[in-house]
This record gives C-alpha cells, structure tokens and sequence, in this order.
C-alpha cells in the first residue's frame, strides 16, 4: 500500500502560515518562524514567496471562501449564519475574523490587505442580499448591510466576552429585522440551538 504523498511544498508553507498567522498575529510571525516550523531555509520559502507581503496576501486568499450552495430556504439560510458563527466562537482555534484582524495590525495603508479585506466583506453583504432578493424584501441592499453588521458586531462582542452566546443575540436580531422585513420566519428557523460550552483560554 503507498503513503499518502506529503503536500507540496508551496502548500505546506501556506497550511503552516495560516495557522501561526492567525493564532499568533501576522506582525509577531517572521519568515525565519515560519521556515523554522517547516524545516526548511528562508531560501526555499521566498522561491515559493518572494516576500512576508506575497505570503500575507497569499494567507487571506486562502481564507477567502465562498458560501456554499444550499437548497434551504432564504431565512433559514441567513439565520443559519449565526448558528455558525456560534460553534465557531465556540472553538478553542477562534481568534476573530482574520481579514479583520489583518487590517488591524497592518493598517488601512496597506492597500493589498485592505483590498481583499473589503472584498471579503462585501462578497459576504451581497451574498444576504441575493438571499433578501429572493425573499422579495424592498429594502434588500439596507437590510444585507445590517446583517452584515450583526455577524461583525457578534465577532467582536465574543473576542472581549469569550462568550458564543453573543451570536444566538444577533440571530435574534436578524430575525427581528426579517421579520420587520416582511419575512416569514419559521419556528425551526429561530429556535436556537445548544452549542458547546465556553470555550476556555489556551
């Protein structure tokens, strides 16, 4: 039986930047940190990456990710955000949103950071709005804002309360605003869901 192949090495140094990146923060980890952890020389890692910029860049790409398809309903879809986000928050790995977190250590100057940054936002606010569409809300555009708001807003309460709960209170919201919306939100749809207990501090 053959081994499983170990992952390129382009990949391997991304998987391992991602990880010390986000948990560690993008300005505390250094290009000798990374190639330490790898067993590799800086050498190899800047013929993969010709700088710490291309490697930030290349890290946030990564964490770029669409919502998948799904064939639930539109409501039961945007609540379900939240849902998420709780067993998220929920994890001992959570340290916030990394586009957010990228933003700022590094500031709004940096133009490549900020980019993708807004990006990854705005992909997130227009993937409610099609939802809101679907739905036939007037107010689409206003409403995927605020939600968008809601799923920010619930990060951050989480960071300083250590608290998961925070995103069954912005699911509530959500469904306060849909339902202001005109949106008929089902029972199932707005009950919340047990989820793990606080996670503790590592």
């Amino acid at each position: 039986m053959s081994r499983p192949e170990k992952p390129a090495m382009k990949e391997r140094i991304l998987e391992t930047s991602d990880r010390l990146f986000y948990l560690r923060g993008i300005r505390a980890v250094g290009v000798d940190t990374i190639a330490a952890e790898i067993g590799i020389s800086k050498r190899t890692l800047y013929n993969h990456f010709p700088s710490k910029a291309a490697l930030i860049s290349a890290y946030l790409a990564r964490r770029f990710r669409q919502v998948p398809p799904s064939d639930k309903p539109p409501a039961e879809q945007i609540l379900a955000t939240f849902d998420s986000l709780e067993r998220r928050f929920a994890s001992k790995g959570f340290r916030g949103c990394p586009f957010v977190n990228a933003v700022a250590e590094l500031g709004t100057g940096d133009q490549a950071v900020r980019k993708i940054a807004i990006a990854f936002k705005e992909s997130r606010r227009v993937w409610f709005r099609d939802l809101l569409k679907q739905l036939e809300v007037s107010n689409a555009e206003d409403l995927a804002t605020q939600l968008t708001l809601l799923v920010d807003g619930s990060i951050a309460q989480d960071l300083v309360r250590n608290d998961p709960s925070m995103a069954r209170a912005a699911k509530e919201a959500a469904r306060v605003l849909l339902t202001n919306a005109g949106v008929e939100v089902g029972q199932e749809a707005a009950k919340p869901r047990q989820i793990a207990k606080k996670r503790t501090s590592v």
